[in-house]
């Protein structure tokens, strides 16, 4: 990517980056809301408006570097995370349901936004629509659907993983026995620590990577 390319690819990447977490954010608050806890909704975090959700490290900050760094061949570091939602769950109804429901809401939100691009990324190529775009257009387009499909994917499969702070581990906590709890204590201390490891050792690219080539696969 020659220099007058990296700022075009960097707004089209924020902005859908912005979105995806902007939707993952208020997914949870708005599950929240309907298991009894109007918290977040009260805060005004039901909404696709992301200056309510942007945390100015982990959703502006952590991604320029990361996208700068992969354009220079290095290893990027975390996708990006927002400003985290506020739940209260002594307010909610059938807690143990809430948990999981109000957890895999952003993941849900996440991956309806991939299912989307797929779906309009497929009709394009299938009915060759594609390339009655105007040449103009044709680039930022696909580079819109292409970060919509991989950013959601990979923002959904991330926060999958049983690891505290991510999603995935509020599912896990919600089922482990109480005799798991003190293994499940020290995911809490250590679970940044070891979602860094797992980065910089390449293991969640592993993981990433071969779901990403497997839908890139379907179209």
């Amino acid at each position: 990517m020659n220099p007058e390319q990296v700022i075009p690819h960097l707004v089209i990447y924020m902005v859908v980056l912005l979105m995806a977490i902007s939707a993952h954010e208020a997914a949870h608050a708005w599950m929240s809301d309907r298991f009894g806890d109007d918290t977040a909704r009260l805060l005004g975090r039901v909404t696709l408006n992301p200056v309510a959700h942007t945390d100015p490290i982990g959703t502006l900050l952590i991604p320029i570097v990361n996208f700068l760094m992969s354009v220079g061949g290095g290893r990027p570091f975390l996708i990006g995370w927002g400003k985290p939602t506020p739940v209260n769950p002594l307010r909610w109804r059938q807690k143990d349901l809430a948990n999981v429901m109000v957890s895999i809401a952003g993941i849900l939100a996440n991956l309806i936004i991939a299912v989307i691009a797929f779906t309009i990324i497929k009709v394009l190529l299938v009915t060759g629509w594609f390339y009655s775009i105007p040449d103009g257009v044709q680039e930022p387009v696909i580079l819109l659907l292409d970060n919509m499909l991989s950013l959601n994917v990979s923002l959904a499969v991330f926060n999958l993983l049983p690891f505290p702070p991510l999603d995935g581990s509020k599912v896990l906590e919600t089922f482990l026995p109480p005799s798991m709890q003190p293994l499940y204590e020290i995911l809490e201390q250590y679970g940044f620590l070891l979602l860094i490891v797992l980065m910089y050792t390449g293991v969640l690219g592993m993981i990433i990577g071969p779901i990403l080539r497997l839908i890139y696969s379907l179209l």
